[in-house]
């Protein structure tokens, strides 16, 4: 299948603002010319019937006779230099009998002055005439009276395609039409471009990134509200594609790195016990090592298959209905029974009520112990300290775990809930896939709730999980 052939967005919308511009004038100019047409037509019918009156009335001498005087051709000079028009009508006159007494001046007088009786004949509204070589006249008739007797009839005809060769209109019709056309399409090709430029470079930005450069340059200084969201958004989604770019090198060399270790460890205990270089009890304490190494190397395993679990949406819930403290005192005790740590003191507060809600107490569980572990970690090596507290209102419970440590610097807070982020200081101390509090957050969502970083500074740092009632 051809794939259809793509054109810019300053071509495409320039080429049919182009015809639809064109589509429209030509409308525009068949309406006005027909207006031209008709308004001309009336004017010189107008111009016809008052000259063919002044006529009617002052061709009659003092007996009522028609009399042909030289004043008839002045009349038409006078009525055509008056109006300023540039064409002059031809005139003729019937006596009573529809005989001609008077034509011209005009080429067509002989034919006309033969059908001269069908005309007289005809009535008396406005009406048009075609001669036999094929030429269409306009033209008016009045009659010619004397004591309420009818002497005679005054015609004035006019050719009908002098109307499209004497008028100025039409010329600027046309020029006007032409005028509007162009700067319609200078209007529209200066928007066009200024419009399709920026969206051009973040084309063209979007490019540079699929090649896997993420340092885009785009002018950000836009007037235009959309455009400048339409930039902005762009470059902070650069940005960001660059810094989840770092994560995931690091992340690969940090995967690889933390499961490489206990692998080589677990590795070279168990070759030294294999080939008796360690005996007794000394080989009793590799395997022991050996064993926590399994089990620390497991539980990386378990992370990464639970997070990938917990990504795609398949987060199993088993609400049942608990009191929250009691659950959280049962969580922290079994937590502090396999904490090595004796001197870090660990605090559950207690609420002024018994606070009940429907939750999954295992759930719980996890997101407690990821950020007891977390506390635990950041404590300083004497004198640590972990509080937990729980309190409620009208909408949430809340669950607060604060600790003691150093704290977590300003730059790397907005990080901590990225999966696999782990901070400068934290990867060099402890090993880990940088996974915890992701995790943590999710399952806080898949409650219903949410998990946040409340406070950290010097002093020590400060979650809260956020429980909807």
């Amino acid at each position: 299948m051809n794939k259809p052939k793509q054109t810019t967005l300053f071509r495409y919308w320039t080429t049919r603002y182009l015809v639809i511009l064109c589509v429209g004038l030509l409308v525009v100019g068949i309406a006005s010319s027909l207006w031209i047409t008709y308004n001309e037509t009336q004017k010189r019918l107008d111009f016809m019937r008052l000259t063919a009156g002044e006529i009617s009335e002052r061709i009659l001498d003092a007996e009522g006779k028609i009399k042909i005087a030289p004043f008839l051709f002045r009349i038409l000079d006078n009525r055509q230099e008056s109006l300023r028009l540039n064409y002059k009508p031809f005139m003729l006159i019937l006596d009573a009998d529809k005989r001609p007494v008077f034509d011209g001046p005009g080429p067509f007088g002989s034919e006309l002055a033969k059908r001269a009786a069908e005309l007289a004949e005809a009535g008396d509204e406005v009406t048009e005439v075609k001669l036999a070589r094929g030429e269409e006249l306009l033209f008016v008739k009045r009659r010619i009276t004397s004591a309420q007797q009818n002497v005679g009839w005054v015609f004035v005809f006019t050719p009908k395609k002098d109307m499209m060769r004497s008028t100025t209109e039409f010329q600027l019709l046309f020029i006007m039409l032409i005028s509007l056309g162009l700067l319609g399409w200078l209007v529209i090709y200066l928007l066009t471009k200024k419009l399709s430029q920026p969206i051009k470079e973040v084309a063209d930005a979007a490019k540079q990134i699929v090649m896997g450069d993420y340092d885009v340059q785009l002018e950000k200084n836009s007037g235009e509200k959309e455009i400048y969201e339409l930039i902005h958004s762009f470059k902070e989604m650069a940005d960001r594609l660059r810094q989840l770019e770092m994560m995931r090198t690091e992340l690969l060399a940090g995967v690889t790195h933390e499961l490489k270790t206990p692998v080589t460890s677990i590795s070279g205990l168990v070759q030294a016990v294999k080939d008796d270089i360690v005996t007794g009890a000394e080989a009793k304490e590799f395997l022991e090592i050996c064993s926590r190494e399994t089990s620390r190397l497991q539980k990386m395993v378990e992370d990464l298959l639970d997070f990938n679990t917990f990504a795609v949406g398949d987060i199993r819930i088993r609400r049942e209905s608990q009191n929250v403290y009691e659950l959280i005192q049962e969580v922290t005790h079994q937590w502090r029974i396999v904490q090595e740590e004796e001197s870090l003191v660990l605090h559950v507060g207690k609420p002024e009520h018994p606070i009940t809600a429907s939750i999954d107490p295992l759930r719980i569980q996890q997101v407690l112990y990821n950020l007891l572990n977390n506390a635990a970690q950041a404590a300083p090596p004497s004198g640590g300290r972990i509080e937990v507290s729980l309190s409620e209102n009208a909408q949430e419970i809340r669950i607060v775990v604060k600790d003691n440590g150093t704290g977590i610097p300003e730059a790397e807070q907005p990080f901590v809930f990225d999966r696999f982020y782990r901070g400068e200081e934290k990867k060099h101390m402890v090993r880990g896939l940088g996974l915890g509090l992701s995790f943590s957050r999710m399952i806080a969502q898949a409650l219903g709730g949410n998990l946040v970083l409340t406070d950290s500074s010097v002093a020590g740092t400060t979650f809260t999980l956020i429980l909807r009632k």
